[in-house]
């Protein structure tokens, strides 16, 4: 019998213990299932179904989670805002991990935390009964294992983050904090120091423990695997296709006005 292939948070954890690269990701912003399994095939370790800055929801998530499955590729959600509500919804279809944004404090990274944890640890409603998550009550052992394997990526997107960043990061069941995406002004120095900060924290707890470092890099990621990142969200399907297609139109226009 094949093993069974590692989660994300386990392939994580490897990165962490520098047993493996950091781990790159696409932003699935159109909610296109054919896009979604276009990347998976493409060999991104993971994709990020964006709710955030993204064009869908729950409903138009199902597709994509579906067609990234069939190519193993692991699914994370980013959530329009970091509330109960949304986190419970989003898990119950089955992703492998949230990206909770706008925790821009320890509190914050803490009630993320317990929105994925049923009572009595967290507030994480009981719909596993009948739920895709749950293979829709079909897995004796979800209960069990959900917890532990699900990823909370929790985002920092203001300079008041940045200054609260190790205790954000120190939170118990903070797998991973994320940096960005910062408005213009942002000082350079305070994104490193806080880049400095979780990877510090991370230093003094060891191997097989956490938080990770991961980013959203203005270009590409290869910056930031230089900077010590264990998870990058280098790209979104969006700007790929357009700069593509801005690619392919100028090389037909410039050819065709050479051959006049």
């Amino acid at each position: 019998m094949a093993a069974e292939p590692k989660s994300l948070k386990a392939c994580l954890f490897s990165v962490g213990n520098r047993k493996q690269e950091p781990l790159y990701g696409l932003f699935l912003a159109t909610f296109s299932p054919t896009m979604a399994e276009i990347a998976g095939h493409s060999g991104y370790d993971f994709v990020v179904i964006d709710m955030l800055y993204g064009y869908g929801d729950i409903p138009n998530a199902l597709p994509c989670l579906h067609a990234l499955s069939a190519t193993h590729t692991p699914s994370l959600i980013r959530l329009p805002e970091s509330s109960a509500v949304w986190a419970k919804k989003a898990l119950d279809i089955g992703p492998v991990g949230l990206i909770f944004p706008g925790v821009n404090s320890p509190n914050s990274a803490r009630d993320a935390v317990s929105y994925c944890a049923y009572p009595p640890k967290g507030v994480r409603g009981a719909g596993h009964p009948a739920v895709r998550a749950s293979s829709y009550g079909l897995d004796p052992n979800y209960l069990s294992k959900c917890e532990d394997d699900l990823l909370i990526i929790c985002q920092i997107d203001s300079e008041d983050g940045l200054e609260s960043v190790k205790d954000i990061a120190a939170v118990d069941g903070v797998d991973c904090v994320m940096l960005g995406p910062f408005g213009p002004g942002l000082s350079p120095d305070k994104l490193r120091m806080a880049e400095d900060a979780v990877l510090e924290l991370k230093a003094e707890r060891g191997p097989g423990k956490g938080p990770h470092l991961g980013g959203f890099p203005e270009e590409g990621g290869v910056e930031l695997k230089k900077h010590g990142y264990h998870l990058v969200c280098g790209s979104m399907d969006i700007t790929l296709f357009r700069d593509a297609a801005l690619a392919s139109v100028s090389s037909f226009k410039s050819s065709t006005a050479r051959s006049h």
